[in-house]
């Protein structure tokens, strides 16, 4: 078993997938590192219903959306979890750019997503132009945030031996 990281985005008032990063880091034994956008989101920012709002001018302009701050040793990891919540069925594009910083030649990712309403779908599909042809995506799922301990860990054990 390699060094182990969660790498994680949470934009809303509800914090659900930080709290959800920060309980799989625990019990997984894993580095955590939170994605923060250089300019952080506003209410009015992530208002999805809002064609003009920052969120929606970002994803179908196709932006990228500076990273604050870097995982200084990410080439001691061989297994990153990441985390985000689901923005019109994909990864926010902050968590693209992410990715793009790194490099993931050889790395195992394993995706956790939680949403409102919106199922995993292509989330993980969609990741790959963001990642080197080596970096295997093992799974994507959907997590509600009340998966308790040891449901979080033997996820973790399970991808990162798959």
């Amino acid at each position: 078993m390699g060094k182990r990281l969660v790498a994680y985005f949470s934009a809303s008032r509800g914090r659900v997938t930080e709290k959800l990063a920060k309980e799989l880091a625990s019990a997984s034994g894993a580095d955590i590192f939170e994605i923060k956008p250089k300019e952080p989101y506003t209410e009015a920012d992530i208002n999805w219903v809002n064609p003009l709002s920052r969120c929606n001018r970002e994803k179908f302009g196709n932006k990228d959306v500076p990273v604050e701050g870097k995982v200084e040793n990410m080439s001691e990891y061989d297994f990153i979890m990441l985390g985000f919540p689901i923005w019109y069925g994909c990864a926010p594009n902050v968590v693209n750019t992410f990715l793009k910083d790194y490099d993931l030649a050889g790395k195992k990712i394993a995706v956790f997503a939680t949403s409102g309403g919106s199922g995993i779908g292509k989330t993980a599909d969609k990741l790959r132009p963001y990642v080197s042809d080596t970096t295997e995506i093992v799974e994507a799922v959907r997590m509600s945030g009340s998966e308790s301990p040891e449901e979080l860990k033997k996820w973790a054990d399970e991808c990162e031996n798959k």
